[in-house]
């Protein structure tokens, strides 16, 4: 049988499987992230043991960041400034590409959910969207006019500045770079750090939910404000307290404070700004959709 591979690559864990949509998706596998000599090594092992069975067109790769996704670079395929430890400037696509000898497709982790969101999910459809994830990072990505978000770089709306009441909140914020960023106040490793706990331990009536709604709320006016998304999907880690996305649907709206008059803020934002269609299985999907399309766009005409 012809099938795609998927590499969902995240700064814990490595996500791998087979498969060609939702209801084909087999021996998923977790990778531990540790050194890139040993993580990459073991995805390698891995993909020849599904290569002994199955015919692979290709593999997708949807990884974290940052990343070069310009082709024409030396460094393309490169994870280049990345806070991982010890993934400075590790060439993930060259060592992919020659492992495995057969084509490769490379983006981010969120452009990747959401090409698979746009296939299958909660994105189908639409032409313009986000794709956000909060967890250990936080990250954006998406589609305009039908495109993934690729320019500059790519997008890297967890860095986005967003207001910061340091009598309330006097949290310094985690991020290396920047300290209390989007992803510096609002990620996974910040709840932790911040409160002493992970997000996961915290009770539904614990203040952190309040204080990250409204983290949120504020990244999600810029975007929508600067990119104008027919849809906003959030996933990751941090979005499967309960609690959060009622309190974003109410505070989204308090900060647009009906400046931007539209149907879908004013009456339907819970269908506006929604958790994604595909679930957990978005990041390991949108790995399999970048798959399909490099091969598409290499082989058929």
């Amino acid at each position: 049988m012809n099938l795609f591979g998927g590499i969902e690559a995240g700064g814990t864990k490595f996500i791998c499987a087979v498969g060609s949509n939702p209801d084909d998706l087999h021996n998923i596998t977790r990778i531990e992230t540790t050194t890139p000599d040993d993580t990459i090594e073991k995805t390698f092992e891995y993909f020849r043991e599904q290569n002994k069975k199955e015919n692979l067109l290709a593999v997708g790769v949807s990884s974290f960041g940052p990343l070069d996704l310009n082709r024409e670079s030396v460094t393309y395929g490169f994870i280049t400034s990345t806070p991982k430890p010890g993934w400075q400037n590790t060439d993930f696509f060259g060592s992919i590409h020659k492992s495995l000898n057969i084509p490769v497709g490379f983006d981010t982790d969120v452009n990747g959910a959401a090409l698979g969101e746009h296939e299958w999910g909660a994105a189908k459809g639409l032409d313009n969207f986000i794709y956000l994830t909060i967890g250990t990072g936080i990250g954006g990505g998406g589609m305009i006019n039908g495109k993934l978000m690729h320019g500059l770089m790519h997008p890297e709306m967890g860095h986005v500045l967003i207001p910061h009441d340091r009598k309330e909140d006097p949290y310094e914020g985690k991020c290396p770079f920047h300290k209390d960023c989007f992803e510096g106040l609002a990620s996974g490793p910040a709840i932790k750090e911040r409160w002493g706990e992970s997000g996961e331990n915290l009770s539904a009536n614990h203040r952190v939910w309040e204080l990250e709604a409204k983290y949120i709320s504020y990244a999600l006016m810029n975007y929508i404000c600067t990119l104008s998304p027919q849809r906003i999907i959030i996933g990751g880690g941090v979005m499967h307290q309960e609690k959060l996305l009622p309190l974003i649907h109410k505070n989204v709206k308090e900060i647009i404070n009906n400046y931007i008059q539209v149907p879908e803020l004013i009456n339907d934002i819970e269908k506006f700004i929604v958790l994604p269609g595909l679930g957990n299985n978005a990041g390991i999907l949108g790995a399999i959709a970048l798959a399909k399309r490099e091969y598409s766009e290499r082989f058929v005409y």
